[in-house]
């Protein structure tokens, strides 16, 4: 939310905030304090906010991913544009019931696949489309969460637990899958998938640890892991933003210090409530004999790396570097991404400012066309991501029309 809200700042001309819900006490007055919200229009939950009469043109939703459905029907309802955070709903059933009430409702709704509207992701599609590397023949994809984003995430936070958000591939990778389906430009047909949670668990928890990092004598300099480490490096370094600003919100050691014997931060990254995988492999049979694999790891630096195979050139990139082989010259070409992208609100590479800067221009100009994201675009890549997880459950390959049929529904988007 603040690195939207950072964007209104920046851009007053073109929208302001009027009101927030947020049931945090920090993370609301913060709200407050930048966008000068007046207190009737200040909420501690979503549920009021949206009771009330309508008091704006959009509503951005980035609560925890359990609680999209109900808010996002009822913004719909109520004529609010919504811009919805990923991933849409923790369930296939929820996805389509969102779906179904924007388009019945006529608003104009994007999902935050950020990616799409970062330059380097979008110079890839570029190159594809071009017919620069030929007809496209398959893509190798990974996505490296990075082995401390990790531990922060989806070890001891908010997404390490599926009762209390949703799987990894749909919280982490919905982004990914949709990147593939935007590239190959074709309906995917059957996927498979297979996935552990290798390393964070109990039976790995080093000898001589402590429950808790602050208290473990292997915390400074042997475990990679360690919370205490870890955060108090980015303390001392004075890199006060994300993630250490999900840990405290004084900057103090003294406040870090107890963040880490009371909080889940804190915790060993053997004993949390952790069940998503730390490792999953997605193997995706598209439309024209396009074939795409694409692996989530927690054991990586953290970034995405891809490589694109055509039938008269290569592609690989690494989030900062395009480099293309034309196989008739036998000569590499290089784009240096990172010159393309200027986000003020440092994220994605420029999409989160791509997004929303897309999302505003699409409401103002009542033009829903603008966005590559929206509804149906949405939905299709959603449940090539609940085929993949039930193909890893029931360990077999998944269609996607099983997925469509199962669910009385069809897709127009090519």
């Amino acid at each position: 939310m603040y690195s939207y809200g950072e964007f209104f700042r920046q851009y007053p001309e073109k929208a302001e905030v009027v009101a927030v819900a947020e049931p945090r006490d920090y993370f609301r007055n913060e709200m407050v304090r930048r966008h000068n919200i007046r207190p009737e229009y200040v909420f501690t939950d979503w549920k009021p906010l949206l009771d009330a009469p309508k008091m704006a043109d959009i509503v951005i939703i980035a609560s925890t991913d359990r609680l999209h459905t109900v808010p996002a029907i009822l913004a719909a309802e109520k004529g609010y544009h919504i811009l919805l955070e990923k991933p849409i709903a923790p369930t296939a059933s929820e996805c389509i019931e969102i779906i179904n009430t924007v388009q019945k409702k006529g608003i104009i709704f994007a999902v935050c696949h950020v990616l799409r509207y970062a330059p380097f992701f979008k110079a890839i599609k570029d190159i594809i489309m071009s017919g620069k590397i030929g007809d496209l023949c398959s893509i190798q994809h990974m996505e490296g969460v990075g082995w401390w984003h990790f531990p922060h995430s989806f070890v001891r936070g908010n997404f390490g637990n599926e009762g209390k958000s949703s799987f990894l591939l749909l919280q982490k990778c919905c982004h990914d899958i949709d990147l593939l389906r935007w590239w190959v430009d074709k309906p995917c047909i059957k996927v498979s998938s297979f996935g552990h949670l290798k390393h964070f668990k109990k039976e790995n928890r080093p000898a001589d640890s402590a429950d808790r990092c602050i208290d473990c004598i292997l915390a400074d300099d042997k475990c990679p892991y360690s919370a205490k480490k870890f955060y108090f490096e980015k303390l001392r370094q004075g890199r006060h933003q994300w993630p250490l600003d999900m840990v405290i919100n004084e900057m103090t050691e003294e406040a870090l210090c107890k963040a880490l014997k009371d909080r889940p931060y804190g915790k060993c990254a053997y004993l949390c409530d952790n069940d998503v995988m730390d490792t999953q492999i997605v193997n995706m049979d598209f439309e024209n004999d396009v074939l795409v694999s694409m692996i989530v790891s927690a054991f990586t630096p953290i970034g995405r790396r891809v490589r694109v195979m055509g039938t008269k050139g290569y592609l690989e990139g690494d989030e900062e570097t395009i480099r293309t082989l034309d196989f008739l010259s036998g000569e590499w070409s290089e784009i240096q991404a990172n010159t393309l992208a200027v986000d003020i609100t440092g994220g994605h590479g420029g999409g989160d400012i791509g997004l929303i800067d897309t999302f505003l221009d699409a409401v103002g100009n009542n033009d829903p066309g603008l966005i590559t994201t929206g509804p149906e675009v949405s939905l299709e890549s959603h449940l090539i991501v609940f085929a993949a997880e039930k193909s890893r459950l029931e360990n077999r390959i998944v269609t996607l029309a099983e997925i469509y049929n199962s669910n009385s529904i069809r897709t127009n988007y090519k």
